[in-house]
């Protein structure tokens, strides 16, 4: 059993019993004429998350941990995009219209793809999820629970979307789930602070979190 300085206090796992879940570290949200970015948001408040991420994923690799990795987006036919999502934000770009990296958050585009430093390996799981939280009309939790998996080691964006919707699920599954802090990231430094706080206010009603150096110190 391993043991991490976390808040509000220690995280202990097992690796055997343990999954990274990376969360939508995907061109379209992280680089210049991505979805992000046209929805008027500096993409770059989300890429300091990205070396951070690299370095918890290849820690978790070498400690040979399940590694699972999220994707957002739609069908080509945009049936499984819900009416309500697609036209909420009255934005002008939306939702399955072209942009610098193909069709916006549709499977298959060059934008929809998670960024080439945190690629997966072959053999690692990708999921690909129609709604903000992973676990939502996914497979994801019996991956989980075929694996003897029951705890996730937690990176991605955003923090108070897709990070913090994803918490939540897992914990009203039974999942105790660890934040790696510098590994999420948000468009709002505010959004970015609030979101950490309340996945562990009043004793970590939702999990832990802790600087991924602190889980690296756990792990080697």
């Amino acid at each position: 059993m391993l043991r991490v300085n976390a808040e509000p206090y220690a995280f202990e796992f097992e690796p055997a019993a343990t999954a990274l879940v990376i969360i939508d570290m995907q061109r379209d949200f992280l680089e210049p004429g991505g979805f992000g970015a046209a929805l008027g948001n500096d993409v770059g408040q989300l890429r300091s998350a990205i070396a951070p991420t690299a370095s918890v994923l290849a820690a978790c690799r070498a400690a040979g941990m399940l590694v699972v990795h999220t994707r957002e987006g739609h069908r080509p036919d945009l049936t499984d995009l819900p009416p309500a999502k697609h036209r909420r934000g009255n934005f002008v770009t939306c939702i399955g219209d072209p942009g610098p990296m193909g069709r916006i958050l549709v499977r298959g585009e060059p934008g929809h793809d998670i960024i080439p430093e945190l690629a997966p390996a072959p053999g690692e799981p990708v999921v690909d999820k129609p709604g903000k939280g992973a676990f939502y009309a996914t497979d994801l939790e019996a991956m989980l629970r075929g694996r003897g998996i029951a705890r996730l080691l937690v990176c991605g964006v955003t923090t108070e979307v897709c990070v913090n919707t994803t918490v939540r699920e897992a914990n009203d599954r039974g999942f105790d789930c660890l934040v790696l802090a510098d590994c999420t990231g948000s468009y709002f430094p505010e959004f970015q602070a609030m979101g950490l706080a309340m996945i562990k206010a009043q004793g970590g009603i939702f999990g832990w979190v802790a600087p991924s150096a602190a889980l690296l110190a756990a792990l080697t």
